[in-house]
């Protein structure tokens, strides 16, 4: 009987399956709807802007970390979003979904 009680503390409440797996995470990633802008700065600057992340369920500097190294770019992340300098439409919507997101232009 405690067995089971211990199993069931390890266990997802959905599947029943162990929590190790990381199965919420990739659920919350999957119903997060991330948008992508391109915003024009000074001098004519092109930045990719990517918005509409939880900063409660996504590390968000571990996240731009990944998108900076992936697309060789610069870039920062303020106000609960990723700026990445240039223009990234389809390379960045490829590694977002590489990352588990769903991806809004």
């Amino acid at each position: 009987m405690a067995r089971l009680e211990a199993l069931s503390k390890d266990t997802l409440d959905i599947a029943g399956l162990p929590d190790d797996l990381g199965l919420m995470a990739d659920l919350d990633r999957a119903q997060q709807r991330v948008r992508m802008t391109v915003n024009t700065r000074r001098y004519g600057k092109a930045v990719t802007v990517v918005d509409g992340l939880d900063p409660k369920t996504v590390d968000l500097d571990e996240l731009a970390s990944t998108l900076k190294r992936t697309l060789a770019v610069g870039g920062t992340v303020t106000d609960d979003r990723i700026e990445l300098q240039g223009r990234h439409g389809d390379r960045l919507r490829e590694a977002l979904a590489a990352e588990g997101f769903d991806v809004e232009a």
